[in-house]
């Protein structure tokens, strides 16, 4: 995967904690950088783990599964960015259930884990998608969600809830094209 791809993946993943921070800054009566540094450091530091042991669990099977591969990096990513969209319609009171203002290490670990999940499958995707750097991916990874969580603090503080459906749905079409990209490579359709 070249450099622009793994940003773009990057910024797909974050979505999902962009808007719980967002969520967090609607909550606070002030944002301020400790909380948003906070948000950003607990999001950020668990989507870049959460890949890493998706890919390493990935790369066990990978021989495996390697003949289709390519479907599995693909159904994962379809699902995870489809998933992403379906909840972006479907959100109602995000900020009742994200915990509002709290930033106890109880509430973030619990957010985190929650908000990283979909990054252990694109970790096992980018196992089967063949040659990534997985450290350049995470870094990327963890570094974009942390700016993005740490910013969505402030935007919620400023903006309100305007934008936590708008990231969700732009998180969801990245994740199903980078995961059709992958398909159209690996069948020959697509050569970049």
């Amino acid at each position: 995967m070249s450099l622009w791809e793994l940003l773009l993946l990057a910024v797909g993943l974050s979505m999902d904690a962009f808007a719980v921070s967002i969520c967090k800054g609607l909550a606070m009566k002030r944002a301020n950088l400790k909380g948003a540094l906070t948000c950003g450091v607990w999001f950020g530091g668990f989507q870049a783990l959460m890949p890493l042991i998706g890919f390493f669990l990935g790369a066990m099977f990978a021989t495996a599964i390697e003949a289709f591969d390519h479907w599995v990096a693909f159904g994962l990513l379809a699902l995870i960015g489809a998933n992403m969209l379906k909840e972006a319609f479907e959100r109602k009171e995000e900020c009742e259930e994200c915990g509002c203002a709290d930033l106890s290490v109880k509430t973030m670990f619990v957010m985190a884990v929650a908000t990283s999940i979909d990054a252990l499958a694109v970790g096992v995707s980018l196992a089967m998608a063949g040659d990534v750097n997985i450290w350049l991916a995470i870094a990327l990874i963890g570094t974009v969600t942390c700016l993005l969580s740490a910013l969505g603090v402030k935007v919620g503080s400023v903006f309100g809830a305007r934008f936590e459906k708008k990231a969700q749905l732009a998180g969801g079409v990245i994740l199903i094209l980078i995961g059709l990209k992958i398909l159209l490579e690996h069948l020959g359709i697509l050569t970049l």
